[in-house]
């Protein structure tokens, strides 16, 4: 159960408006992760905004950026963001579901060639060490062009932050 209260969608006519803006541009959809930011809806509107542009105004493909999201939720533990991404994302991204799985351990699973695992390691070492050696920024810089790096960047750092924030907050992903 989440530690803060998970606010009603039509509490305020203001939080009413934000949650048709979210559910406009998700299908439909209002992530229970949503009702917990919505305890302060500017910030809740911050984010969707923020998450919106790091996840579909980039020019990183739909594989490419599924792979990060579902690589940082792995690492971080972080059973709400890996649920919906393997549920409701992946597969429509071109992730197949051995290749999901193998994300749990892809050094050793030999499923990704060059240029993904040079994108895996770089998301490790944000994740685990935060500080990237040369050793690992070098094959990124091999396979992906400057604009790319920073947009991998910083979904990487988001995906961070938004893992933690779901963490620290218990909230769970939403019941099928």
């Amino acid at each position: 159960m989440a530690r803060v209260t998970l606010i009603d969608e039509h509490a305020t006519p203001d939080i009413a408006a934000l949650v048709a803006k979210i559910r406009g541009a998700r299908g439909g959809q209002l992530h229970v992760f949503y009702q917990a930011l919505l305890h302060t809806p500017a910030l809740a509107s911050a984010w969707f905004d923020f998450n919106n542009t790091v996840r579909f105004q980039t020019s990183l493909d739909d594989r490419l950026r599924e792979l990060v999201i579902m690589r940082v939720a792995a690492l971080t533990g972080c059973d709400y963001v890996w649920k919906v991404h393997e549920t409701q994302y992946a597969a429509p991204a071109g992730v197949t579901p051995r290749e999901v799985e193998a994300l749990r351990d892809w050094r050793t699973s030999g499923v990704y060639g060059e240029r993904e695992s040079a994108l895996l390691a770089y998301v490790d070492a944000m994740t685990q060490d935060v500080t990237v050696a040369d050793a690992v920024f070098k094959p990124v810089r091999e396979h992906y062009s400057e604009s790319e790096v920073v947009e991998i960047t910083v979904l990487v750092a988001a995906y961070n932050m938004h893992t933690r924030v779901l963490k620290a907050l218990d909230i769970q992903p939403d019941k099928a």
